[in-house]
């Protein structure tokens, strides 16, 4: 094929994926219970968020994923599903969710839900009905096993939680798995019958115009049927819980999870334009990723933990994450975020005692420069710190369990300051679910609207850059070599020598970096620097320079 033909076929690939709203979206993150609070009982809801979805609107992003709202008895906060397709009382009821997704509409938002498949809660009639005998209509709907002839459990499984996968049942005479919490059994996913029920679950939400989804833990989702012991694994990482001595290849991550992964995105093809992307954490994540991917008949995204994680932001991970999703022909698409509602603040993670404010804006800067989609949690347009949430206030059961070795996930969750002056700070009229941190007041919407230098109008600036280069929103992206200290690489639009290019910069060190733009480079963006200091790169700055090409 001449090199006239390639560029043909790569104009036509990249028209197609114009096509694809997802495709290097911008999605903004809702944690439900935090967000903004419209009947003042102390936690957030579904008509808190409609009113407020002109902020997020405002930002520039394509749409917002929204943590689970479903019915649950709220052990783990939502991902303990009793109710596929209800609305939790806490949050409002199915009307509050269609006023919410017409107003999103009406906006130019789409709107991204979550779907738990590897678990429910212990509240789900499904398990009331299998945990009461053998032969119940829901007997295998779950994961249930004989204990050993010792009476211990029926493998050395353990919980992300803490402690064994197993718990016994008395009524049954048998114990059940759960990869999380004791009150989050674990689904038999390999049950045909199983994956009819949650595909309808899943059909129950795109008929009410869901856009997509975000699938939780999905490579939990099987498990391997002859119940291995878990080899032990020591890859030299901090360990907190016994989940971490383990090398989890038995309990997750089975290639069975690929012919439901199918049967989800022949569901969703069915429907016009519609997204799912998954959630993979664990010891082989960059595998699975590409795995649940890849083609045209598997998810159309996956994210990982190699940022959320992460204790400093440094130049090797851009390149870890680069080398894990390589740009090749039928490879799926990444996701990044930096932070989320599992994760403490990227800025108290990586700021490292510099400045936070200009932490943030630098950050958000390099994530909206990475290629595909990324994922803007609530609270990181306004360079939110991680809460401080004192002992006595912990209600996640991770931070308890693992308190004080770890930041835990409450500190991520606090409610969003919306008026500085006002009482919990415009969240709510009476104390929140969880305190809101003093330092968040001065960072409160409405003090930042009326700063024209603050963090949420430098956001809508960056947010703005990947609606108006292809290169960010669709290149391709290679490292360059630079100054020692220095992280640079290109963005590039594909189809021709005269596509758009563009040269990101970013001193993510401590030190001061003498450096000089390429000749012809045009400056777009400067995150932290200024004309007068020339080619003085101080720590925390990020630049964007538009590049010539051929036609230029």
């Amino acid at each position: 094929m001449n090199h006239h033909s390639t560029d043909l076929v790569e104009i036509s690939r990249t028209t197609a994926k114009t096509r694809e709203w997802w495709r290097g979206a911008i999605l903004y993150q809702v944690y439900p219970r935090s967000f903004a609070d419209s009947n003042n009982d102390g936690v957030g809801d579904l008509k808190g968020i409609t009113d407020h979805l002109d902020h997020i609107a405002s930002l520039g992003v394509d749409g917002v994923w929204l943590s689970p709202f479903f019915k649950s008895p709220m052990k783990d906060f939502g991902y303990d599903v009793s109710d596929y397709c209800d609305v939790d009382p806490i949050f409002g009821n199915l009307a509050d969710f269609d006023a919410l997704a017409t107003r999103a509409k009406a906006l130019g938002l789409k709107v991204v839900i979550d779907q738990v498949f590897s678990h429910t809660s212990d509240e789900h009639d499904w398990f009331l009905d299998s945990r009461s005998s053998r032969n119940s209509r829901h007997a295998d709907w779950y994961v249930w096993a004989d204990a050993k002839p010792d009476g211990s459990p029926p493998s050395n499984w353990q919980s992300v939680f803490g402690g064994p996968a197993w718990t016994w049942d008395a009524r049954r005479g048998q114990y059940y798995m759960h990869n999380f919490l004791s009150s989050q059994p674990q689904l038999n996913v390999r049950n045909p019958e199983v994956q009819v029920a949650l595909i309808a679950a899943a059909r129950f939400w795109l008929d009410r115009g869901v856009d997509g989804f975000r699938l939780d833990a999905i490579n939990f989702a099987i498990h391997d049927p002859s119940l291995r012991d878990n080899p032990p694994i020591n890859d030299g990482r901090k360990r907190t819980r016994p989940f971490d001595f383990q090398d989890k290849i038995y309990n997750q991550s089975h290639p069975e999870i690929i012919g439901f992964l199918n049967r989800i995105r022949d569901l969703t093809d069915s429907y016009d334009g519609r997204f799912t992307v998954a959630e993979v954490g664990g010891d082989h994540a960059d595998r699975e990723m590409k795995e649940f991917t890849a083609g045209d008949d598997r998810l159309h995204s996956a994210y990982g933990f190699l940022y959320l994680y992460a204790d400093a932001l440094k130049a090797e991970l851009i390149g870890i994450g680069d080398s894990m999703w390589p740009d090749q022909q039928g490879e799926g698409w990444p996701s990044w975020t930096f932070s989320n509602h599992d994760a403490p603040r990227a800025v108290s993670r990586w700021a490292e005692g510099r400045d936070e404010k200009a932490f943030a804006e630098m950050a958000l800067l390099l994530l909206m420069c990475l290629r595909g989609n990324v994922f803007v949690y609530q609270g990181e347009e306004l360079g939110l710190p991680q809460a401080h949430v004192p002992f006595e206030r912990l209600v996640d059961p991770e931070a308890i369990a693992n308190w004080p070795q770890t930041l835990g996930r409450d500190g991520a969750r606090t409610p969003i300051p919306w008026v500085a002056s006002a009482p919990n700070a415009g969240f709510s009229t009476v104390e929140p679910w969880l305190p809101v941190d003093p330092r968040h007041l001065a960072m409160a919407v409405d003090a930042q609207e009326a700063d024209p230098k603050s963090t949420l109008h430098v956001a809508r600036r960056i947010i703005g850059l990947r609606k108006r280069h292809p290169a960010l929103r669709l290149g391709g992206l290679e490292l360059v070599d630079g100054p020692q200290g220095l992280l640079m690489f290109e963005r590039f639009e594909r189809g021709g020598a005269d596509g758009e290019r563009l040269l990101c910069v970013f001193n993510l060190g401590h030190e001061a970096v003498e450096w000089t733009p390429p000749a012809g480079a045009r400056r777009i963006e400067a995150i932290n620097w200024t004309e007068a200091d020339g080619a003085r790169l101080a720590p925390l700055t990020g630049l964007l320079f538009a590049l010539p090409t051929e036609a230029t």
